[in-house]
């Protein structure tokens, strides 16, 4: 129980609340301990920008074998290893080794910033091994400390389930799973780590794991020492969040023989903790490999835009939008992503990389199209450029491609306020937003700018139509329809 108490106390230290760990009793769970080894911790207190294996593992990287590790050293996927060279033989020798990548269902759908480790799970399959999508059903009630300024929202078990639903969508098109596929030992499976956290008995899992976490090292994780600088409490609900994920790591090898934790940099230390608890409770050799955190030329994180998350379902977000964020890539990035987001080849990418001046646009084309057709279908592509060639030239009538609202006649008889659409239909962040579209003269209403903030769509608007365009500015527009 000293690391329990350890523990609490740390917590009234760094929190004005605590929180129970949400958990609930079905079955005994058996635990097996093996004795520890000697290997030396990994360490977690480097920077980000020094850790990159880049810069630190040049020779290993040019001696790789495995063709998933060549595929991601080539196109910039690498960023932190736990040991590089005996990760490279290990996929050798075993020919098919499980990998696995986790998200929790913090919300109905993905955004493009998991797009990367979604690209790392799709290329680790296309090089035969055998990818495992697991659902954070269970460490969502807890909630991810790592860069966040505050504790997430509590999540009710309902909302985790639709988000659960929602988010579990897109990796189908990415990814062959069992039962989809001809039986390859390389289908992927998908798992949710409620099934076994959920199940633990809280003081038979301390007595067991606890003793195998020192808060000496608990404290050196870079995210833990981010957290603590800020104003905003770290509960001990939270500060349990690297122990469940650690543990997932040993569940997962002994499930389903995992050895391979996927995941972006800024889980290097929680990734670095289930290697060393696999290495102590089941004498595993585990190893973690992160990709970096994409930002922008500019500096932004990757996927968040003026217009709000970059959503990957598309009752989220249209085709043609979801086009339109890498067709608005800057040029200091489309290299960059065309090798990270899309499956050309390189060699194409590099006679790509030679365009100058305004050439640099048909490269960008080349990347909304790519992008968008792994997502979306390839199918989907002819209507995409049909609208924006009209929404460019302002010929033609087809606005298939656009995020589509729907007004009934009673809507327009009272009037539908035009700030609410543009708000529905993501063409502004917020009334505030929308109001000032309009004060700057970018909201227009099938051509016609929109000078009242207070202007109600009507029927007259439609005028014999089922529909209307809104844009805001020259590259963003919606349509709104009218449902008889």
């Amino acid at each position: 129980m000293q690391f329990a108490m350890t523990v609490f106390a740390l917590a009234l230290t760094t929190s004005r609340a605590f929180s129970p760990l949400v958990r609930r009793s079905i079955r005994p769970t058996t635990f097996r301990f093996a004795a520890t080894t000697s290997e030396p911790e990994v360490d977690v207190t480097t920077s980000d920008a020094d850790s990159s294996i880049y810069n630190n593992e040049e020779e290993a990287l040019a001696k790789m074998k495995s063709p998933f590790l060549q595929v991601m050293r080539d196109r910039g996927f690498l960023h932190q290893c736990t040991g590089i060279t005996a990760l490279d033989e290990k996929l050798i020798e075993k020919g098919c080794a499980s990998a696995y990548l986790g998200f929790d269902a913090t919300a109905d759908s993905l955004h493009v910033g998991s797009l990367l480790q979604i690209m790392i799970l799709r290329h680790l399959q296309k090089s035969g091994h055998r990818p495992i999508v697991l659902i954070g059903g269970g460490t969502s009630k807890v909630g991810d400390p790592t860069g966040k300024d505050e504790g997430r929202k509590m999540l009710t078990e309902d909302v985790i389930q639709q988000n659960m639903d929602g988010i579990s969508q897109v990796f189908k098109k990415f990814l062959t799973f069992e039962g989809d596929g001809e039986g390859a030992t390389s289908d992927a499976i998908m798992v949710n780590n409620d099934d076994w956290l959920s199940e633990l008995k809280y003081l038979d899992f301390l007595r067991e794991y606890g003793t195998q976490f020192t808060i000496n090292r608990m404290m050196s994780f870079e995210s833990v020492k981010q957290r603590l600088t800020r104003e905003a409490p770290f509960s001990f609900l939270e500060f349990n969040y690297m122990i469940l994920q650690a543990y997932d790591f040993l569940e997962l090898y002994r499930r389903h023989d995992a050895i391979l934790q996927l995941g972006g940099s800024d889980q290097w230390g929680n990734m670095i903790s289930g290697t060393e608890l696999g290495r102590k409770c089941a004498g595993a050799q585990l190893f973690a490999l992160t990709a970096p955190l994409i930002t922008t030329s500019d500096g932004k994180k990757m996927g968040k835009t003026a217009g709000g998350a970059i959503w990957l379902n598309a009752d989220k977000l249209s085709e043609y939008d979801y086009w339109q964020f890498w067709r608005n890539t800057s040029d200091e990035d489309v290299i960059r992503f065309l090798k990270l987001f899309t499956e050309m080849p390189l060699e194409e990418i590099a006679e790509l990389e030679k365009l100058q001046g305004s050439e640099i646009n048909n490269a960008k084309m080349v990347l909304a199209n790519e992008a968008t057709a792994l997502l979306h279908g390839r199918e989907c592509l002819s209507n995409i450029q049909e609208t924006a060639q009209n929404m460019f030239s302002g010929a033609g009538e087809s606005t298939d491609g656009l995020a589509r609202i729907f007004v009934t006649k009673d809507e327009l008889t009272e009037g539908y306020a035009v700030l609410n659409a543009f708000l529905n239909l993501e063409l502004a962040t917020s009334k505030k937003d929308a109001r000032r579209l309009i004060q700057g003269g970018g909201a227009k209403l099938d051509g016609e700018t929109i000078s009242f903030e207070g202007y109600k769509l009507t029927m007259e608007d439609f005028d014999g139509k089922t529909e209307v365009t809104l844009r805001a500015g020259k590259k963003r527009a919606g349509v709104v329809e009218f449902q008889q």
